[in-house]
């Protein structure tokens, strides 16, 4: 059986480029795409078996790619690969038409695996992931609810506030995002400002109230 086609789309080239080493040979990388214009004409002109899709995209996110490619994809499937694990962001996402989402938390034979799945047409989560699927349509989370208080936020800096308020350190955040720490420091500034917070223990308590982390 030849390998699956693929695109991987994530605004991070070290990440994208760390993803297909990861991948190695089990999958062929058609191509990668760093926004939501990119992606969209990668997946038409492809039209890969599998996209592997960030959810936090500049020019409106994976939920946008999505919707921009219905009807134009042929049989592609969507799998949300995201250092997001809010529930909001899961369940969005899923509405949107992904079949699955996973965490960067991933390894490269479990990412084997789940693009194998996604292509068969089953829906892959993590077992914490799947709880907030489950949740959202037993009715335990309020899913048409927005945030007024998230919803100021850009999505660099929800990103930024849901690792801070994890306990990352300024570095680790960094690391993670591939930013640097005076940006961390500046996003987190712009957070703290918005939602009338004063410390990063307070931000804990907000996240976790909200169900964010």
């Amino acid at each position: 059986m030849s390998p699956r086609t693929v695109v991987i789309v994530d605004d991070h080239a070290m990440f994208r480029t760390g993803v297909r080493s990861e991948l190695g040979t089990a999958v062929n990388v058609l191509a990668e795409a760093a926004d939501v214009d990119q992606a969209v004409q990668a997946v038409i002109s492809h039209q890969p078996e599998v996209v592997l899709l960030d959810v936090h995209l500049p020019g409106g996110g994976g939920a946008e790619v999505m919707r921009r490619t219905t009807g134009k994809a042929g049989n592609t499937r969507f799998l949300a690969l995201s250092v997001s694990d809010a529930a909001e962001d899961v369940i969005g996402t899923i509405r949107a038409g992904a079949r699955g989402y996973v965490t960067k938390t991933i390894t490269g034979p479990e990412l084997v695996a789940a693009i194998e799945r996604v292509a068969q047409g089953d829906a892959v989560f993590s077992p914490r992931l799947a709880g907030f699927v489950l949740d959202a349509f037993a009715g335990t989370i309020e899913v048409a609810a927005v945030d007024e208080d998230l919803d100021r936020l850009t999505e660099r800096e929800r990103e930024v506030m849901r690792l801070i308020a994890r306990g990352y350190s300024y570095k680790e955040v960094g690391a993670e995002l591939f930013i640097s720490i005076k940006t961390v420091e500046t996003h987190m500034s712009s957070v703290l400002r918005k939602l009338q917070l004063s410390s990063r223990h307070e931000l804990t308590r907000w996240a976790t109230d909200r169900r964010l982390l």
